[in-house]
């Protein structure tokens, strides 16, 4: 998953980033209204975490422009406000969900899950494609019943095939998606290559089809031809 967390508190801020980081996830952050605008106007997420109260800015008008642009990304509210009109306002304007400070982790961290599981996956704790079947709770990858091993970013990439099947999506974006907006400091795009290489050849020596096409000048193309 890749996760915006816009949060001015620096401890929370911080706290939230480590527990996601360390569960494999792509974390970018912004302590303030101005530095969030700039990242929802370059990137795109799974699910951005968004306090309302911010330095230089208000967080529902952060959703509102995610709204009125048709951005696609997940929006979790967390606000040490509990009261009803803001959570109507919120959650009328799109918002997925809302959470009241304080929180424990592991609830946030179930509750962006489930925001991506209804907005990727149909809800589903399970994708198939063909032979293909994960178990996103799990975090496993079978072909048939054989179960096999994929690191992190393997993990990750697949899963963003699969999300985006029948498109073709740019290195750029797999770069993004994957790595987040410290990518933008790399030379070149070789180390997809060679993620993409690992993958096909996992899946292909587990009996999977050859689903991976190079869409020549343009990315990748997950498809079944």
């Amino acid at each position: 998953m890749k996760i915006l967390i816009i949060e001015d508190e620096e401890g929370l801020r911080e706290s939230i980033e480590e527990y996601f980081s360390e569960a494999g996830n792509i974390c970018e952050t912004a302590d303030n209204y101005q530095n969030a605008m700039v990242k929802i106007n370059l990137y795109d997420y799974d699910c951005i975490i968004l306090d309302i109260t911010l330095p230089g800015g208000n967080g529902i008008d952060i959703l509102k422009s995610l709204k009125e642009k048709n951005h696609p990304d997940g929006i979790l509210i967390i606000s040490a406000k509990n009261s009803l009109d803001d959570r109507l306002e919120g959650l009328n304007l799109g918002a997925d969900d809302y959470l009241v400070k304080p929180f424990h982790l592991s609830e946030l961290k179930a509750r962006v899950t489930a925001i991506i599981r209804r907005k990727t996956f149909n809800g589903s704790n399970q994708l198939i494609f063909n032979e293909i079947t994960i178990d996103l709770l799990a975090k496993e990858v079978k072909i048939g019943k054989s179960v096999i091993k994929l690191t992190r970013k393997e993990y990750a990439l697949l899963l963003y095939f699969i999300a985006n099947r029948g498109k073709v999506v740019s290195k750029n974006a797999i770069a993004e998606h994957l790595w987040g907006d410290g990518i933008d400091m790399a030379n070149n795009f070789d180390f997809i290559y060679s993620h993409i290489k690992n993958i096909r050849k996992k899946l292909m020596e587990a009996g999977c089809g050859d689903y991976i096409q190079a869409a020549y000048g343009m990315g990748y193309k997950f498809t079944e031809q």
